[in-house]
């Protein structure tokens, strides 16, 4: 396997700043268009706690800081996301929907506080057992939040509301720190089967939305083009002839 440690430095950078940005387009998308329709909200309140518990991983291991700053941005990011829901979604008032939004963030961040500390003072830290515990609870936690998604896709009938910008970033994210491990020769397996399914489950939402979105154009085409001739048969009393 080739060893390349700038070729595996430059993929993995550029993953992990996919990774954290990679929200921004949907919370943009939400703001401009005034609509969380088709956008699961738990996919988003799902993908808050897996940040947390990334970042729970990140300081409990002592990686660098970039790493620990992109999973605590993400999971805050989600946060803002899933806010977002409860204020054009679930209609919910502005100021219920900021409270709500905080508050969420308040014990996520004091929970996450609570364990690190507990584990540290338990002299834990060093056990592989529960490393590897927060190592995979964010990959489970964030697959799992993608189920909600497909159903609000089969739902619609068509990829609506979810940013397809959004989904093709955190899907390169993958593919970039999948190329950084290749290059890293030695290949952690639980990173790339971390990396892998975020890979894959990002691909099907754009998949999807290749197949079911021309799909449901031309329906509503059709509609649109039977829709007149049907109001001109119903607007027409019976036995009347057309043109009297």
């Amino acid at each position: 396997m080739i060893v390349n440690h700038l070729a595996e430095t430059i993929f993995g950078t550029m993953g992990t700043i996919c990774w954290t940005i990679q929200l921004i387009p949907q919370i943009w998308k939400n703001w401009r268009q005034g609509s969380t329709d088709g956008l699961s909200p738990w996919l988003m309140l799902i993908w808050g706690i897996s940040g947390v518990t990334l970042g729970t991983y990140t300081v409990l291991q002592n990686l660098n800081i970039p790493l620990i700053i992109q999973a605590h941005l993400f999971a805050f990011l989600a946060f803002i996301s899933w806010g977002q829901c409860q204020y054009y979604g679930r209609g919910r008032s502005k100021i219920f929907a900021t409270m709500l939004t905080l508050t969420t963030m308040a014990i996520a961040g004091g929970s996450e506080v609570g364990v690190v500390y507990g584990i540290r003072m338990s002299n834990q830290t060093r056990n592989n057992s529960v490393a590897l515990f927060f190592g995979i609870s964010p990959t489970v936690i964030a697959a799992v939040g993608l189920l909600p998604q497909y159903w609000e896709i089969y739902k619609c009938g068509e990829v609506i509301g979810i940013s397809t910008l959004f989904v093709l970033i955190d899907m390169l994210g993958g593919v970039f720190s999948d190329l950084s491990l290749v290059f890293k020769g030695r290949v952690d397996l639980l990173a790339a089967l971390t990396y892998t399914l975020f890979v894959v489950g990002d691909g099907a939402i754009l998949l999807l939305a290749l197949i079911l979105n021309p799909r449901a154009a031309r329906r509503r085409e059709q509609e649109r083009r039977e829709m007149p001739r049907a109001n001109r048969i119903t607007s027409q009393e019976p036995g009347t002839p057309s043109g009297q």
